[in-house]
């Protein structure tokens, strides 16, 4: 075989891309979880006074944050020998209340390198690995990389977007999550809407105690309740907003789990559902989210539904018409997507 030499020159430079910034991210789980950013968002300092702010050891300091440099993470002037974040970069990195913060994220990378052993033994064996048995930085690390994303859309843009909805919700509505995680977003729906009551659904009993735990801490145990329960047997009946974020790829009958929600909603209740903003077929998907969601998918999310019984895994990027039929043969008669971020759709569908 002939080796085109700028194609594979092209590839190779590609590949050393791709490898610099996955021996980088781990670089940033350090900075994350040891505080370098957050004292570095303080303003310019040399190595060994981050060092000294920080507790921790100056030569490591200097090289962490000559890592930084040379990926664009921080700023050097030489001169002075300090080192400092542009205030985009704090907000990306340094500030876990930024809506733009996504430090958190290399946390999920780190899980899933963490868990290739796992996924390895999956794919040589039936190809199931369920949600709850990943490394615990994949729970962490998920909740601190979509808690900006629902603070920055869920209640201003998300809400606004569903027909009706929002009126619902000031008035008194009842709100179902199911597959909520930590509980981070009904956390923030009743916030902003009081008079409503919220019950989070999760089949992995760690995330429900890690919920009860958060939503005790910010005051709101009065009106959002969590129990262990999964997509097809949550209990209640006549919610007005049923949500699902990122989680129906995961489930291994998504057809069954989304009759369920129907039985499950008022008459005219709202279905909101969000997923990746995928094409409908991967030549059309080559994008750095492409790139991000089918490599989470194959660590992760496909593996979780075929833990369940899936023999057709959906998968992260199954696109919106295979979203769709899911939603048309689980009996919905209404489908649309209400509005979207760069990386996100937001599913509506109604009975």
């Amino acid at each position: 075989m002939t080796l085109d030499q700028h194609k594979l020159q092209a590839f190779l430079e590609r590949f050393a891309t791709d490898q610099a910034a996955a021996m980088h991210a781990a670089t940033v789980v350090l900075g994350d979880e040891l505080g370098l950013y957050r004292t570095l968002a303080d303003g310019p300092q040399t190595a060994t006074e981050l060092a000294a702010r920080t507790g921790c050891q100056p030569r490591l300091v200097r090289e962490w944050l000559n890592a930084q440099t040379v990926s664009g993470y921080c700023e050097y002037d030489s001169p002075s020998d300090c080192y400092s974040l542009t205030a985009e970069q704090a907000a990306c990195l340094a500030d876990p209340t930024s809506p733009t913060f996504v430090a958190g994220g290399a946390l999920v990378v780190s899980s899933v390198h963490k868990d290739t052993e796992r996924v390895r033994r999956a794919f040589t064996e039936d190809g199931g690995l369920g949600w709850g048995e990943h490394h615990q930085d994949l729970f962490t690390g998920t909740e601190r990389f979509f808690g900006p994303v629902y603070r920055a859309n869920l209640v201003p843009a998300w809400i606004p977007a569903l027909d009706g909805v929002e009126d619902k919700l000031r008035a008194g509505a009842r709100v179902a999550d199911i597959g909520c995680g930590h509980g981070a977003a009904l956390i923030l729906l009743a916030n902003a809407f009081p008079r409503s009551t919220f019950s989070g659904f999760d089949y992995h009993p760690e995330s429900i105690d890690a919920a009860r735990k958060a939503v005790a801490e910010a005051g709101v145990s009065d009106r959002v309740t969590f129990e262990v329960a999964g997509a097809e047997d949550f209990p209640g009946e006549d919610y007005d907003l049923i949500c699902v974020f990122n989680a129906l790829h995961e489930w291994g009958d998504p057809v069954r789990a989304a009759r369920h929600i129907r039985d499950a909603l008022a008459p005219d209740g709202t279905w909101m559902f969000t997923e990746p903003c995928a094409a409908d077929h991967v030549e059309d998907d080559h994008s750095v989210f492409g790139r991000t969601f089918y490599s989470v998918s194959t660590m992760v999310c496909t593996p979780s539904a075929l833990s369940q019984g899936a023999t057709d895994a959906l998968g992260a990027q199954a696109g919106e018409t295979a979203l769709g039929t899911v939603v048309g043969e689980a009996g919905f008669t209404r489908f649309r997507r209400a509005t979207e971020t760069p990386a996100f759709m937001v599913l509506e569908a109604r009975p």
